[in-house]
């Protein structure tokens, strides 16, 4: 096997190759899933106190944001908390009775900046707000994950995209050391016409033909895009989502985006990472209308709630949904006071939510201290740094060790418990129990492991990844497996003997 070849075989065991990580990370067991993450990106800046609206200070937010505050009696409350949902939000609150939408209040970061172009570039990075890496957190991640993109991928380990996103190119998120992560559209509609092969008309000019060259380029260059055809082709009913005919939302951004997630992750795409945006957050003007339960704002998060309802219907039809965790994020929040112009301003900390099947549901933080005498320069304290959340879910979504996400982090950061249900939450998987004796190897060695009885595969890899020996390939019997293997031809050194079926993989390292 050629060695560019060999990160794929290690891509989905989560490993890094040696020299980007220590030994011991590289020993490490894998944790091996199908999970699937969609971040939702609420581009703008969103307006979290009206929002999350904390109840117990609805006399001061009337005194300090007059202009834009809900009327408290058309917020949803939210049981077991002093939190209320804009009027609008009805089917998230729906998913919050029933423990799949959980609210993680007043998450920023130190030394907060207000430009939409730097902050978003830090929470995309996931650094300090005084730094600035030309990578993203999630791209690094994958990198880690998957070494050796793009030169090894596709491959027969991972044939899907490692991350898609929808919208606007490619993002710092999904930006690695060396490459972009990501299979970009730039909207839904790309999408459909990808997978039904429509191209878009080109004038008869020779501007026309540079044009149609250059499109041509595009979707060689595109090596994920058959992969996605045939994925999509797979799948053919939804449930109704905003912007389809017959939806009262029919002016959907967001809805579009998820429908195209939904099918993928339904057509079997390994995936593990989505983001889509919904934009205009920006609501410096005309937040609210007469009535401040209306105006852009209103419209935006009414797109929101019924968008992440049809989605999680969707999921539940095709079966999938519990593979499935959902996250929102913002650059920023807005100011606490409201502005002449019936809107509010950049600000600092904001909600976030988390929805899904296994989420551990509920409100976690405390309302934030508002009085009747704040300032305009005064600004929302955040109580989470935003990289605690993105640290729970590499931890107790993806199982990733604390070493590996230290590094994609750039720090040691505490979790916040997001996934609450047991039956769900992921574990290192061992259950091949792999083992090699006797290690050191003198001659003659007995590799057992505990098969499933399904195909496997037993290999020798060196310290480089590449395959040294091709022990076994057959199918396991149920219970403990014993093979005989003849070592008195490999030369001495560190290897690694490496099991993989379709049920997972496991390594062991070995001496000879």
């Amino acid at each position: 096997m050629h060695a560019a070849a060999v990160p794929g075989v290690f891509s989905s065991l989560g490993f890094a190759m040696p020299g980007k990580r220590s030994m011991e990370y590289f020993l490490r067991k894998a944790a091996e899933s199908d999970r699937v993450l969609v971040m939702i990106f609420l581009d703008g800046g969103n307006d979290g106190l009206n929002t999350v609206v904390p109840l117990n200070r609805m006399s001061e937010l009337n005194s300090v944001r007059s202009r834009v505050v809900l009327n408290e009696n058309e917020i949803l409350p939210l049981a077991q908390s002093e939190v209320g949902l804009h009027p609008v939000m009805g089917d998230l609150k729906a998913l919050y009775d029933e423990n799949k939408f959980q609210i993680i209040q007043n998450v920023g970061y130190d030394n907060p900046d207000f430009s939409h172009f730097r902050s978003t570039d830090i929470w995309m990075s996931g650094s300090d707000a005084n730094q600035v890496v030309g990578s993203g957190w999630m791209g690094r991640h994958l990198e880690n994950t998957f070494p050796g993109y793009p030169e090894a991928f596709p491959s027969a380990d991972m044939e899907d995209p490692l991350a898609v996103e929808i919208g606007y190119g490619s993002s710092l998120l999904f930006q690695g050391a060396s490459a972009a992560m990501s299979y970009t559209l730039q909207n839904a509609e790309e999408f459909y016409e990808l997978v039904n092969n429509v191209e878009q008309a080109a004038p008869d000019t020779p501007a026309g033909d540079k044009l149609k060259f250059i499109r041509l380029i595009a979707k060689q260059s595109q090596q994920y895009g058959q992969r996605i055809v045939d994925v999509a082709s797979k799948v053919s009913a939804h449930e109704l989502y905003p912007g389809d005919p017959g939806h009262e939302n029919r002016n959907s951004q967001l809805g579009g985006q998820l429908k195209v997630v939904s099918k993928l992750i339904a057509g079997g795409s390994r995936t593990p990472v989505y983001m889509v945006r919904i934009g205009g957050f920006d609501t410096h003007d005309a937040q609210v209308l007469d009535n401040h339960s209306e105006g852009e704002h209103a419209i935006l998060l009414k797109d929101l709630n019924d968008s992440i309802a049809s989605f999680m219907k969707d999921l539940e039809f095709h079966g999938v949904a519990d593979k499935v965790l959902g996250m929102t994020f913002s650059e920023f929040g807005r100011t606490i006071l409201s502005n002449a112009s019936n809107g509010t301003d950049h600000g600092t900390a904001a909600p976030m939510f988390f929805f899904g099947n296994a989420v551990r549901g509920g409100v976690t933080g405390r309302n934030p201290v508002i009085d009747r005498f704040m300032s305009y320069e005064d600004n929302l304290p955040h109580e989470f740094e935003f990289r605690q959340l993105y640290n729970s879910v590499l931890d107790q979504w993806f199982g990733i060790e604390a070493e590996s996400r230290n590094a994609v982090l750039f720090g040691d950061y505490e979790s916040v418990e997001i996934i609450g249900d047991p039956a769900i939450t992921l574990s290192v998987r061992s259950e091949f129990d792999l083992s090699v004796f006797p290690n050191p190897m003198n001659g003659q060695s007995t590799i057992r492991y505990e098969g499933d009885g399904k195909p496997v595969q037993l290999a020798l890899l060196d310290l480089n990844g590449r395959v040294v020996q091709n022990i076994f390939n057959g199918v396991s019997t149920p219970g403990m497996n014993s093979y005989r293997w003849d070592t008195s031809t490999i030369p001495n050194g560190r290897y690694f003997v490496l099991l993989r079926s379709d049920s997972g993989r496991q390594v062991f390292s070995v001496m000879k």
